[in-house]
C-alpha cells in the first residue's frame, strides 16, 4: 500500500538559527499524533495530493516541493481487521497560511512543534528519523554561530552591514558571510515560492525579491574586499569566492524570473511552473543548513554530502518538471498564441537557472568536503 503525507513546517524567524517547528495533527481514532496523509489520488500529482491532505486535516496551506523528504513504513488497520504495511512518501510544506476554519477541524487537533518534541510524539521510528534530520539542529548548534540574523525582516543594507563590519574576525569572516548570504537567500526563495502560487500581492513579492537580492549583492562585495585583505583562511580563495558566487547566481535568477513576471504581467503560473518554485523553496532551506556546517568540514562531512545529495536529485527532478512544462506549453499554444509560449518559455528558462545554480552550490561545497574533510 502507497500512501502520501506532508510535513508543514516554518521558520519562527529570519535567521539560519530560527527553530524549525513543524506541525502534526491527531489521528480520528487513537488521538495519537500524526503528519497529515492519505491516499494517492488518480490523475493527481503525488505532492499536491499532500497538500490536499494537510489543507484538509491540518488547515494549512503553502509551497508544497514535488521532491520527497523520504518516506516511512507503519501498519494501516483496515475495516476488514487486517493490519497492512503501508510505505508514505513525505513532501515538505512550507507553509504560509493558517486556516481559521477547515474541512477535518472537529475531528482532530493541529499543534506546532520543535523537531525534537514532533520526533518523540510520533510512533513510527522512520518518520521520527525523518523529522529529526529534516533541520539537522544538533549540527546547527555544534556550528557554534554568532551572527545569525543580519538580514532584517525589512531590508536595511546601510545599518545591517555598519554592525556586521565591526563583528567580522580580522582574519577573514568567510563563515559568516556564507550564512549571511543563506538568510538572504532563502528569504528570496520564500518569495519566489509565494510570487508563483499566484494568490495574489505580486507586487509585494516581486519587491521583495529585488530587496533581497540587494542585500546579497551587498554581501558579495563585502566578500571580495575579505578575499582581497586576508591571506590565512580555512579554504582557499577560489573555493570561497565560488561557493558564494554559486549562491549568488541562484538569488540572480530569481530576480530575473521576478522581473519577466513583472515585465509580462504575468498573474497565473501552470502547474509545473508552480512545482518547480516549490523545489527551489526546498533546495534554499538545505543549502541554508549547509552553511554552518562548514565550519568544521571534518566533523560534518557526513551530513553536507547528504545535503547535497538531495540538492542533486532535486535539480534533476526540476530538470524533468521543465521539460513537461515546455511540452505542454507548446500544446496550449502551437495553434496560432506564439507570443504566450515564448513568454512562458522565458519564465521557465529562468526557473531552470535558479535549480542549476544551486547543483552548483551543492558542487561547490561537494569540493570543499573532497579538500579539506
Amino acid at each position: 500500500m502507497r500512501q502520501i503525507a506532508a510535513l508543514p513546517y516554518r521558520s519562527t524567524g529570519p535567521g539560519l538559527d530560527a527553530p524549525v517547528s513543524v506541525l502534526l495533527v491527531t489521528s480520528r481514532e487513537s488521538k495519537r499524533w500524526v503528519i497529515p496523509k492519505g491516499n494517492p489520488q488518480a490523475g493527481t500529482p503525488p505532492h499536491i495530493a499532500a497538500a490536499v491532505e494537510a489543507e484538509d486535516e491540518a488547515g494549512v496551506v503553502g509551497v508544497v516541493c514535488p521532491t520527497p523528504l523520504g518516506s516511512y513504513r507503519y501498519r494501516k488497520r483496515r475495516g476488514s481487521g487486517a493490519s497492512l504495511m503501508a510505505d508514505v512518501d513525505v513532501f515538505p510544506l512550507a507553509v504560509s497560511d493558517e486556516l481559521a476554519e477547515w474541512k477535518e477541524q472537529s475531528e482532530r487537533e493541529r499543534r506546532w512543534f520543535s523537531l525534537a518534541e514532533a520526533a518523540e510524539c510520533v510512533e513510527e521510528p522512520d518518520l521520527r528519523d525523518l523529522i529529526r534530520s529534516f533541520g539537522a539542529s544538533e549540527f546547527n548548534k555544534a556550528a557554534q554561530r554568532d551572527m545569525l540574523s543580519i538580514v532584517a525582516e525589512k531590508s536595511k543594507v546601510g545599518p545591517m552591514f555598519a554592525w556586521f563590519q565591526r563583528l567580522l574576525p580580522k582574519t577573514g569572516g568567510f563563515f559568516e558571510l556564507f550564512e549571511a548570504h543563506a538568510v538572504a537567500l532563502v528569504a528570496a526563495a520564500d518569495a519566489t515560492g509565494r510570487l508563483f502560487q499566484g494568490t495574489g500581492k505580486s507586487a509585494d513579492h516581486i519587491r521583495e525579491i529585488y530587496e533581497r537580492e540587494h542585500d546579497a549583492d551587498e554581501i558579495i562585495r563585502q566578500t571580495l574586499k575579505e578575499v582581497r585583505q586576508t591571506f590565512l583562511t580555512p579554504f582557499d580563495r577560489g573555493a570561497i569566492t565560488s561557493l558564494i558566487g554559486a549562491m549568488d547566481n541562484a538569488v540572480d535568477e530569481m530576480q530575473a524570473s521576478a522581473s519577466a513576471v513583472d515585465l509580462y504581467q504575468i498573474r497565473t503560473f501552470s502547474p509545473e511552473m508552480r512545482d518547480m518554485a516549490a523545489i527551489i523553496v526546498d533546495a534554499a532551506r538545505l543549502v541554508a543548513e549547509a552553511m554552518p556546517l562548514l565550519r568544521d568540514v571534518a566533523r560534518n562531512g557526513g551530513r553536507l554530502h547528504e545535503l547535497t545529495e538531495r540538492l542533486v536529485r532535486m535539480e534533476g527532478h526540476a530538470d524533468e518538471i521543465h521539460s513537461a512544462g515546455l511540452k505542454s506549453a507548446f500544446e496550449r499554444h502551437r495553434d496560432g498564441k506564439p507570443i504566450e509560449f515564448i513568454v512562458e518559455r522565458e519564465i521557465f528558462k529562468h526557473l531552470e537557472r535558479i535549480a542549476d545554480a544551486f547543483e552548483d552550490v551543492a558542487n561547490q561545497i561537494d569540493s570543499i568536503v573532497i579538500d579539506h574533510a
